[in-house]
């Protein structure tokens, strides 16, 4: 057995070394600049990253070139194009042609290379629009998708189905997650393009600075002085609101993507398995809470209005994590604490730029 054949065997399973060459696509964004976190903290040192102007994963002959002469051993793919209800209608098109293209060619040449075993990263959208509650992994394909995101959730289906398709006829083990709404630093922040969480982030933060009509105060935000009595009462009035789409009783489930990360070396060290896993905290929360929650976090003491002529998306979306929790893995990141380490992120690299 060569080298590059070795790998350490725990229960029948292949663990990474802590040298295996390790392909992380995608490593900028939000979940791949989580699990580059998260292997490095474990002592990965060989980690093989390409930016999108080094590697564009759209570009078949590009990634084949890459693949052979890097031959990575283990691959995360990470890489796609995300966002939230705004940008899944207005660029459909675009969420299934980029998305389809970086899979085929990351999934098809990681197997051309020889790679050891592939992570693919789906999404909880490729379960049915009006699916039983909690979602179990074997409701794929038992009904019709939510059509405001059914593009970029045909493409991820696609990706799964490709992966099982190659673990049948060529033995590669190439497994599929699907992980629950995320969040967390490095998320996308852009009010037409961001999922709801870090969108209401924003919008309460300005908000509130709208509402103070002061230099910003909050934690993590600097000021000469601490405000006067006058200004404490301009805080208090609630001068402002927040609109957000939608009726606000969506339920959805929501993740930190450090607990993401942790949960994709947990599985790629542990899982073997061409079936997908879901990969949630098994709770949800109304899209109504989850706003007096980040307003809470905030500080802001104006109105919120709800813009019913908005789409509410998927009534509800919560995973059964039953699967994963009997392999031994649990999130250790409640939501308060997430928003609020999200929060000071965004304060602390996003909000004045």
């Amino acid at each position: 057995m060569s080298e590059r054949e070795e790998a350490v065997f725990v229960c029948g399973e292949i663990t990474m070394r802590k040298d295996a060459r390790i392909y992380v696509a995608g490593h900028r964004g939000l979940v791949g600049s989580a699990i580059l976190r998260r292997l490095k903290s474990e002592g990965y040192s060989n980690l093989v990253l390409r930016s999108h102007r080094e590697l564009d994963l759209m570009r078949q002959a590009e990634v084949e070139a890459f693949f052979k002469s890097e031959k990575p051993e283990y691959v995360f793919l990470a890489a796609a194009k995300v966002g939230g209800i705004l940008a899944n209608n207005t660029y459909p098109a675009e969420f299934i042609y980029e998305n389809l293209m970086i899979e085929t060619n990351v999934i098809h040449h990681a197997y051309k290379a020889g790679a050891k075993k592939l992570l693919f990263l789906g999404s909880s959208c490729i379960y049915p629009r009006d699916c039983p509650q909690p979602m179990k992994e074997e409701y794929l394909l038992s009904g019709r998708l939510e059509p405001t995101n059914e593009p970029y959730a045909v493409a991820k289906i696609a990706g799964i189905k490709m992966c099982q398709a190659y673990n049948r006829q060529y033995g590669t083990r190439f497994i599929s997650v699907m992980p629950t709404n995320l969040y967390g630093p490095g998320d996308n922040f852009d009010l037409e393009t961001s999922h709801v969480l870090p969108a209401l982030i924003r919008k309460f933060h300005e908000a509130k600075i709208r509402e103070a009509n002061l230099p910003e105060v909050t934690s993590g935000l600097k000021r000469s002085a601490p405000p006067t009595s006058s200004e404490r009462s301009e805080r208090s009035s609630p001068v402002s609101s927040v609109t957000i789409w939608g009726t606000g009783t969506p339920r959805r489930e929501f993740l930190h993507v450090d607990d993401l990360a942790d949960a994709c070396v947990f599985l790629m060290n542990r899982y073997e398995d061409s079936e997908i896993l879901n990969i949630g905290c098994g709770k949800d929360i109304s899209i109504r809470e989850l706003a007096d929650l980040i307003k809470e976090i905030i500080g802001f003491k104006g109105t919120i209005r709800y813009d019913r002529t908005k789409p509410d998306g998927t009534p509800r979306k919560l995973l059964d994590v039953t699967k994963i929790t009997a392999l031994g893995w649990k999130p250790k990141i409640s939501l308060q604490k997430g928003i609020e380490r999200t929060y000071r992120w965004y304060v602390e690299n996003i909000s004045d730029k």
